[in-house]
């Protein structure tokens, strides 16, 4: 059996408005990383295979957690919110959020504008995000065994889009929900990827970590 868990980032700059600005792990997201890796370690998980993103959040994430040296691929990048969310404003009058509440109101709509190719600028189309995290998703599991994955949220977003067949309000809605340094499970199981685990932030569980279950 193929199994591949997805780990989303640690908490990153909770401040940035551009994704520079938001590529590097806060205090939090650091200490997040650490305890999933503790936590990982005291359970004895085992991982054949190691990859992540070449962000600085999840490349620090990774070592965060016990993690040097990842075998690296780009395909498992987050897409670039910022500059989709700023077309969305500019061509659409779509504002920007300013909330998460607003961010979970306009998501949906902004996600839609991107799959239809509104945007003549978009730094990638909805459609080559679509391939290159199901590329990255089959070339992981033809390495085959246990892999450990640490990526983003709407990475994992997509890739859950593609096993559970998604549309796009659905998506969004897992997305949004995603906690910093959770874990998603998914399996290759008769010819078929199947989600396992969810969302699940374990290594948070003790009532004194309760400010570090963060989406943002």
């Amino acid at each position: 059996m193929t199994h591949i868990t997805l780990i989303r980032h640690g908490q990153a700059n909770t401040h940035a408005t551009t994704a520079e600005d938001y590529d590097r792990l806060s205090e939090l997201g650091q200490q997040q990383a650490a305890w999933l890796g503790q936590y990982l370690h005291e359970t004895q998980a085992q991982f054949d295979h190691v990859w992540a993103g070449d962000m600085s959040r999840h490349l620090a994430t990774a070592r965060g957690m016990g993690h040097d040296a990842p075998q690296i691929d780009a395909r498992l990048n987050e897409f670039d919110y910022f500059t989709i969310a700023r077309l969305a404003e500019l061509e659409k009058d779509l504002p920007a959020p300013q909330s998460p509440e607003e961010f979970a109101r306009n998501i949906p709509q902004l996600m839609e504008f991107w799959r239809e190719d509104a945007f003549a600028d978009a730094p990638e189309r909805f459609a080559d995000f679509e391939d290159r995290a199901q590329g990255a998703v089959d070339d992981i599991l033809r390495a085959g065994g246990r892999s450990l994955v640490i990526t983003s949220g709407g990475l994992i977003s997509m890739v859950l889009r593609q096993v559970l067949r998604l549309d796009i309000p659905e998506m969004t809605r897992l997305m949004f929900l995603l906690r910093n340094s959770s874990v998603t499970e998914i399996e290759y199981v008769h010819g078929h990827l199947m989600l396992s685990v969810y969302n699940a932030v374990p290594h948070l569980a003790a009532p004194d970590r309760a400010h570090a279950r963060t989406f943002i």
